[in-house]
């Protein structure tokens, strides 16, 4: 008996030596010995402290950069966070990436280089250096040249995702196409992209054209009532969420709704919250989040789950040539090979493409509408185009792209105000950039908001809309090739694209058609990072009917 309460207890302090031990070597012991490796290898930045990283730095920024605002708002000098009349949107900045990222822009001038001088030049004039969430380094990149060196020669299929991000954010996306690695990649890549062909496009638009129509006349009717303040972006996120749900699902406005809600609601919960993002054990640290998520992740799933199952059961499948309709009727051309994609990713790929496909649209659109209600004489250069191109008649699919001066407006847009604000990749194995090693597995964080707003990529001028620069340049003048990312990079590119360019060219073509707007007097300029760059407070414009 006492042999075997000594065995007992021995086996117990073994584990609990093994548990302190595994938590020591997660916590500190590996994460330092990474940190001086790349230290070693010349790459800078801010000093993490393990294991929380640079998390306590990075909310101590935001929130000074956050007063400071606030303080600048209530003495009537703010350039970023304000109340305007109509008279005051010119002292509406696009200057934004020092308050959507303050630190990455405070890090930016006092980490952008190396301590080793034969490296020197290599990093001092490129944004370029190691910072930490939790006990996960990242490269932040916010040098184009040094961008195109990296990704040189790699494969979409050779890119991965930080595995940080993907446990983070599999109730939002599971294992859909932005998630997805290698040869799986490649295979759902495989099946999706026929379902953008410009003849399924096509038949998208009619839709498109109809929920469109359906939101004007409720501003009509909201104007005819004595109500000329409208909320765009809230008006245009919902109806970019009914047009993906018609075009990708066929599925009814209320089923839709629902999605749409729910996702808002795990977006929040994922992007709003002061979590711990790459911290060993975070999710035990903030369990109400955790749990929340994944309970809007698993309710998102079963409502996705049953349109996926009653679409395969039904006998009709074929004749609808919506993206889940497509999907499935490759997977039956193509079901071999392993090349068919399951109910569960299909299930993950309609999470990924709802999202996705509402969300860069919808914020694309808004900030347009923002930026004309400022440049009132663009309403007019854009409605003169629309007469020449369509006339008196019904928008027509293949006269889209003679809307030339439209696609430098949308262009300038995402260039200032770029939903997808930046690009997130992992090494999959190693790299080398110059004299540098980037190691296999190492996480990358590419700023494009900070690329997109840099003089010394745009010239004085950076941060003017001007849509004009993209009149003869389809980089809008960009000094390098890589500074302007509206879609992301190489392989990976969004495959969504042309749907987005499509949808933005109508919605647009109908809204100006119809009414003009002008900056509301309540309107509150405050971008800000919520996974996609949204403004905060919503965005009221007083619109007029033409």
């Amino acid at each position: 008996m006492g042999v075997l309460f000594q065995v007992l207890i021995f086996a117990i302090l073994s584990s609990f030596l093994y548990i302190i031990w595994r938590i020591l070597f997660s916590c500190w012991i590996s994460p330092a010995g990474v940190y001086l490796k790349l230290k070693k290898n010349g790459f800078g930045g801010p000093t993490p402290n393990f294991p929380l990283g640079n998390h306590k730095e990075i909310k101590n920024i935001s929130r000074a950069a956050a007063a400071a605002a606030a303080a600048s708002s209530s003495s009537s000098s703010s350039s970023y966070i304000t109340t305007f009349s109509s008279s005051e949107t010119s002292k509406i900045s696009n200057d934004i990436h020092s308050s959507v990222f303050p630190y990455f822009s405070q890090w930016q001038k006092s980490h952008g280089k190396t301590r080793d001088l034969l490296l020197l030049n290599l990093l001092s004039l490129r944004k370029v250096f190691i910072y930490w969430l939790g006990t996960e380094p990242f490269l932040y990149i916010a040098d184009p040249e040094f961008l195109r060196k990296m990704s040189s020669g790699v494969m979409g299929k050779s890119w991965g995702k930080p595995q940080v991000f993907k446990q983070d954010r599999e109730p939002m996306f599971g294992n859909g196409l932005v998630m997805v690695e290698g040869d799986e990649w490649v295979r759902h890549r495989h099946v999706i992209t026929p379902a953008f062909s410009p003849a399924n496009l096509k038949a998208m638009s009619s839709l498109m054209v109809e929920s469109t129509t359906k939101m004007l006349d409720k501003w009509a009717a909201l104007i005819n009532s004595g109500s000329q303040e409208i909320d765009v972006e809230r008006e245009i996120t919902a109806t970019a969420g009914e047009i993906i749900a018609k075009t990708s699902f066929g599925i009814s406005y209320e089923n839709g709704r629902k999605v749409f809600e729910k996702l808002r609601a795990m977006q929040i919960t994922l992007f709003k919250s002061n979590r711990y993002v790459g911290v060993p054990f975070s999710k035990l640290m903030c369990p109400g989040k955790t749990l929340e998520a994944k309970k809007l992740g698993k309710e998102i799933d079963a409502i996705l789950l049953t349109i996926v199952r009653a679409r395969k059961s039904s006998n009709d499948r074929c004749v609808q040539k919506d993206l889940l309709g497509l999907l499935l009727q490759e997977n039956g051309v193509d079901g071999r090979l392993g090349k068919m994609l399951t109910t569960r990713e299909l299930v993950d790929e309609c999470k990924t493409f709802f999202f996705g496909g509402h969300e860069t649209t919808a914020l694309a659109l808004s900030w347009t509408l923002l930026l004309l209600a400022r440049h009132p004489e663009w309403q007019n250069h854009l409605r003169e185009e629309i007469r020449g191109v369509t006339g008196d008649k019904e928008i027509d699919f293949t006269k889209l792209a003679g809307l030339k001066k439209m696609g430098w407006v949308m262009n300038e847009v995402l260039r200032l105000y770029s939903p997808a604000p930046n690009v997130q990749r992992q090494a999959r194995e190693d790299i080398q950039v110059d004299d540098l090693i980037i190691p296999n597995g190492t996480n990358m964080w590419i700023d494009v908001v900070a690329m997109h707003h840099d003089p010394k990529l745009w010239g004085d001028d950076v941060n003017e809309f001007k849509p004009e620069r993209f009149k003869d340049d389809l980089y809008g003048g960009c000094k390098h090739k890589m500074g302007f990312l509206p879609f992301g990079f190489g392989g990976r590119m969004c495959i969504g694209r042309n749907l987005t360019m499509m949808e933005y060219k109508i919605v647009l073509t109908l809204v100006l058609t119809r009414f003009s707007f002008s900056i509301s007097p309540s309107y509150s300029h405050s971008p800000a990072i919520v996974l996609s760059l949204r403004p905060s407070n919503g965005l009221p414009l007083i619109v007029t009917p033409l």
